[in-house]
């Protein structure tokens, strides 16, 4: 019999000999006064560029200089498609590699490939994962307030707009609570008048969801983060004080240099715990899913290296029992934000993801970007990320360098000493 002829399927874009990537630039912008690192790569072939999220908000012009001084030289000339390798080859070029600039700057490359890669195959890439698994990724949004009484207005508010899932934050006394207003110090004659104290925030939390679930419909899903602020021992009080309010999970309740006693926590009490917003490599986040720490893993993917670093967690997820809440808020540009979507429709571990409303700015830089519905995330259907990036809006949004450098490390206790994170 005579063999016969393949069929010839239409190349939307060149074959492997005919494209190479002729530049590589990081692209910094603030349209909410947060900075946002994006890596734009261009290709040989005219049209056909990719972009990615390497948003380290604390160290930007790092990953900035990291991008277009190092990783370019290195990677133009090369194919786009080889994606694995040249994410290898970003990584491994330094000798010394891992950490939150590196694991950005190789995030921006690896999630440019994968939106040139989609463009050429004419596919959203949640199709080139395998497809969905689900119709959309359902989100959390958050609600805070000075009071408690203005905390569950708010989340009332939310419930309305169609969220099933809110996060709760209450103001603490002194400036270290996380997520709500400032409010004014209980101690004006301690060494630090402005510090945190554990103590209040053990004793006023429980009340917040107490108030929440006399206040809001049985079946919204609340969420709390702690911020890695508490000892193991508190973070057993806490979680064990809070089980009568069904939390859907208790967020970073302790800090990375403490990581090795979730399981403790976790088996002292019923209520989930999601960690991993501050994993920087992708053996971060492969230790907290396979050792027992965490019901939810948390990771802000361009921290762990860009979307093939996050699959494979999120395969490791599936197969231990864990689920995925990828980080989202405002320092996660909307490429990262469609990144983790690609992640949440076709992943079956996906358990939710944290949303964040762009305000019309960004819309404006980064056309495309997503919007929530009554609660839902959808990817957009055109190939790719289906997002493009505006320069000349861009550059209409300057980053700084202050302010976001010291927000991290400017919360101390009543007696002075800096607390975690």
């Amino acid at each position: 019999m005579p063999q016969e002829t393949p069929a010839t399927f239409a190349q939307p874009w060149p074959v492997r000999d005919e494209v190479r990537i002729r530049s590589v630039q990081a692209i910094v912008t603030a349209p909410e006064g947060i900075p946002l690192v994006v890596v734009k790569i261009d290709t040989t072939e005219p049209g056909l560029y990719g972009l990615g999220c390497a948003t380290f908000t604390q160290r930007w012009k790092a990953v900035q200089t990291f991008v277009d001084e190092h990783l370019a030289r290195l990677l133009i000339g090369r194919y786009p498609g080889d994606i694995g390798d040249l994410v290898r080859l970003a990584g491994f070029s330094g000798y010394w590699r891992g950490g939150p600039v590196t694991n950005n700057a190789i995030s921006g490359i690896d999630q440019a490939l994968w939106d040139i890669a989609g463009k050429r195959a004419g596919m959203p890439v949640y199709e080139l994962l395998g497809g969905k698994v689900r119709a959309a990724a359902d989100t959390y949004i958050h609600a805070g307030g000075i009071t408690i009484e203005e905390t569950i207005d708010q989340a009332k508010g939310f419930v309305a707009q169609g969220w099933r899932h809110v996060r709760l934050q209450v103001s603490t006394p002194g400036g270290g609570g996380y997520g709500a207003p400032r409010l004014a110090t209980l101690y004006p004659d301690a060494p630090y008048r402005n510090g945190w104290s554990a103590r209040d925030f053990l004793r006023t939390t429980p009340d917040l969801f107490a108030a929440a679930r006399q206040s809001l419909p049985d079946n919204v899903e609340l969420l709390h983060d702690v911020h890695s602020r508490l000892t193991p021992k508190e973070a057993v009080l806490l979680a064990r004080s809070l089980e009568p309010y069904r939390l859907y999970f208790l967020e970073d309740v302790l800090a990375p240099e403490h990581w090795d006693r979730l399981p403790e926590v976790r088996a002292a009490s019923p209520v989930p715990l999601a960690v991993g917003e501050l994993t920087t490599s992708m053996g971060d986040a492969v230790r907290l899913v396979r050792d027992g720490g965490v019901d939810f893993i948390r990771s802000h993917i361009s921290d762990i290296g860009g979307l093939t670093a996050a699959r494979k967690i999120a395969d490791l997820a599936e197969l231990c029992g864990v689920r995925t809440a990828w980080h989202g808020p405002g320092d996660t540009s909307p490429i990262g934000a469609a990144a983790n979507v690609a992640l949440d429709v076709s992943s079956v571990a996906f358990g939710i993801q944290e949303g964040h409303i762009y305000n019309d700015a960004t819309h404006e830089v980064f056309p495309g970007t997503l919007r929530i519905e009554d609660g839902w995330l959808r990817p957009n259907e055109a190939p790719g990320w289906g997002i493009d990036v505006d320069l000349e809006a861009a550059a209409r949004y300057p980053a700084e360098l202050s302010g976001h450098d010291e927000w991290a490390a400017g919360v101390r206790r009543i007696d002075g000493a800096l607390e975690a994170p």
